[in-house]
């Protein structure tokens, strides 16, 4: 574990009150990714300081990503909690000394002007948990832009959709706000998937979402087969999760989306009894839930897993 820090806290009033910004950016084996991600930060026109933590997960910390420029700082350091996405985004959010913290993932990109424009609207709403942006998703060379129209996002908003345009590459908020109120990203959750989703649910209990309903962050989707191993953990999280939250309880369509999820990953694993069951479950709380259908589709076999989620991604939706 190697850490180096680019150099002490700025002084804000030198650059004329705009707050300093930590970027907190999690990695594990994808340097050229790595790199265009830093270098699409580093680039921002924000008048104020901008630091990078670079946080490298099961692998050695790369010490020449270190930078030391006057405004702009890239500091590289080993996860030093628990292994994963969850203890990578935590070792980060606590190793930065600024006073906003941001997220971005190291196979995504930050588009020109994303960081001045969050800013300006974090400080106008002092009462927000977080400042987010719409995404363009690019897939197999196909991009899809998504965007929210609403500009404010509350809990009932996360509980009834995932709202897969608040991602966590677009993520800026106060870091005490972190820190010392809604808490840092949940290490328990299972594999550490949907971390995020319970991040925002958790900081929507603290106070809104502010949207920005613009284009800011390219996020790249790969293509990838989802294994058995992969479905268990998804299914384990997702379970975990509405055990964690009973307020889906009193949101039909949004405990009927979870249970379509879970019904999807039993049958993408040839579990079709458990499928079954749990299509069973969605249609009771949402007859609608278009996740039963294809949770029945793939547990029947009339059409893979795998090819549901190519032409769900080539569109920038997820299941």
């Amino acid at each position: 574990m190697t850490t180096q820090e680019t150099r002490s806290a700025p002084d804000n009033a030198a650059r004329g009150g705009w707050p300093t910004v930590g970027v907190v950016v999690p990695t594990r084996d994808r340097p050229e990714l790595l790199r265009k991600a830093l270098q699409r930060i580093l680039d921002q026109d924000y008048p104020g300081d901008v630091r990078c933590v670079v946080v490298f997960d099961h692998s050695e910390p790369d010490e020449g990503l270190a930078v030391d420029d006057e405004h702009r700082g890239v500091m590289v350091m080993g996860n030093e909690r628990s292994p994963g996405l969850a203890g990578g985004r935590n070792s980060g959010i606590l190793a930065a000394d600024t006073e906003l913290v941001a997220f971005c993932d190291d196979d995504d990109a930050w588009l020109p002007g994303k960081l001045r424009a969050q800013v300006e609207e974090l400080v106008a709403h002092p009462e927000a948990s977080l400042v987010s942006c719409g995404i363009r998703v690019v897939y197999d060379g196909a991009t899809t832009d998504r965007v929210l129209a609403d500009r404010r996002v509350t809990l009932p908003d996360l509980l009834r959709s995932r709202l897969t345009e608040l991602h966590p590459s677009t993520f800026l908020m106060r870091r005490a706000t972190v820190v010392d109120g809604f808490g840092l990203v949940d290490e328990h959750i299972p594999g550490s998937y949907g971390e995020d989703y319970e991040f925002l649910l958790r900081a929507t209990r603290h106070g809104p979402v502010v949207n920005l309903p613009d284009v800011l962050v390219e996020v790249l989707w790969h293509k990838k087969s989802y294994f058995a191993s992969r479905w268990d953990t998804i299914i384990t999280a997702l379970r975990w999760l509405l055990e964690r939250y009973p307020e889906f309880r009193s949101v039909p369509a949004g405990e009927a989306r979870i249970c379509g999820q879970i019904a999807f990953a039993y049958a993408a694993q040839g579990r079709r009894r458990e499928a079954v069951r749990w299509v069973a479950k969605t249609l009771r709380r949402n007859p609608r839930e278009a996740r039963a259908v294809l949770a029945l589709a793939v547990a029947s076999r009339a059409i893979t897993a795998d090819s549901v989620l190519r032409r769900l991604h080539e569109r920038g939706r997820g299941v």
